[in-house]
């Protein structure tokens, strides 16, 4: 395997860096400033240039608040610039692993969210990433779309660091306790993503985040174990957001276990994020 990685500067990317660096496997990666995915020429010559095996989509436009407002921005990343890689990836017989959300989903489902149930997009984020999934379907071939939910980890900004940020300011802290998903650590999702590559599993759609379910109400409380802050429940309609989230968006992971991956409680990744930074 020689990897080739979109969005470098952000967690994923910089997770995925790390992993394929402690495994050896060679890659290169790219920001938007070495290759703006808005650029197809660039797209092209870069690809050309590395002559990747794989492709590892990470670059996105991820904030949901903004995409409301900055829906031009939203689409254009997400959806054409996916199309730019995707094109490339065809014409030069590359397989292509994209990363997508629960938030394709409704979330009015009390169900957990199989990969073939119909999505229902209820903010302009999710539409656009729903958008990008079927440029990739209708592309190519040979491609892994991988949606995710909730993600954290060691790199750049995610929930456990803004609650930690938070805690060090604060005496009490009030948390949306009726929204339910799945935390993802990207050291769990990058695993995978190179597992469904080198165990040659069947292309198509996968649901991929950590075991256990919570509230972010939860999650927090799981955080901040540890610090003299106190964390109160909060109900969504006491928290007005820009962009509507899913109350309930549970992925079904019954697909990702079946290729042979051990998925870890997200109790026990947060442990052991949690336990690096104590030891920094």
């Amino acid at each position: 395997m020689k990897a080739l990685i979109t969005g470098a500067t952000g967690q994923l990317g910089q997770e995925l860096q790390k992993y394929l660096t402690e495994i050896k496997v060679p890659y290169t990666a790219y920001g938007a400033s070495e290759m703006d995915i808005l650029d197809k020429d660039k797209v092209e010559k870069v690809i050309s240039k590395d002559k990747p095996t794989v492709v590892f989509h990470c670059a996105a436009y991820t904030a949901v608040d903004k995409a409301e407002e900055e829906t031009e921005l939203n689409w254009v990343v997400n959806v054409e610039g996916t199309r730019h890689v995707a094109e490339t990836c065809k014409n030069k017989d590359i397989p292509f692993v994209y990363i997508s959300t629960d938030y394709v989903f409704d979330g009015k489902s009390e169900e957990m969210y199989k990969v073939d149930d119909q999505p229902n997009p209820i903010n302009e984020y999710g539409k656009a990433k729903l958008a990008g999934e079927k440029v990739v379907q209708e592309t190519l071939k040979k491609y892994y779309i991988i949606r995710t939910s909730w993600v954290f980890g060691e790199f750049g900004s995610n929930f456990v660091y803004t609650m930690k940020k938070l805690a060090k300011d604060r005496d009490e802290l009030t948390i949306i306790s009726d929204q339910i998903g799945r935390p993802t650590w990207t050291r769990t999702l990058s695993e995978f993503m190179i597992h469904l590559v080198e165990t040659e599993q069947e292309y198509g759609t996968y649901h991929l985040s950590n075991e256990g379910t919570c509230s972010w109400y939860e999650f927090a409380k799981g955080i901040l174990k540890d610090e003299a802050v106190a964390v109160k429940p909060i109900e969504s309609k006491d928290y007005p957001q820009k962009a509507e989230r899913p109350m309930h968006s549970v992925l079904d992971l019954s697909k990702s276990v079946k290729t042979g991956y051990d998925i870890p409680h997200w109790k026990k990744a947060l442990s052991d994020i949690l336990e690096k930074e104590n030891n920094l």
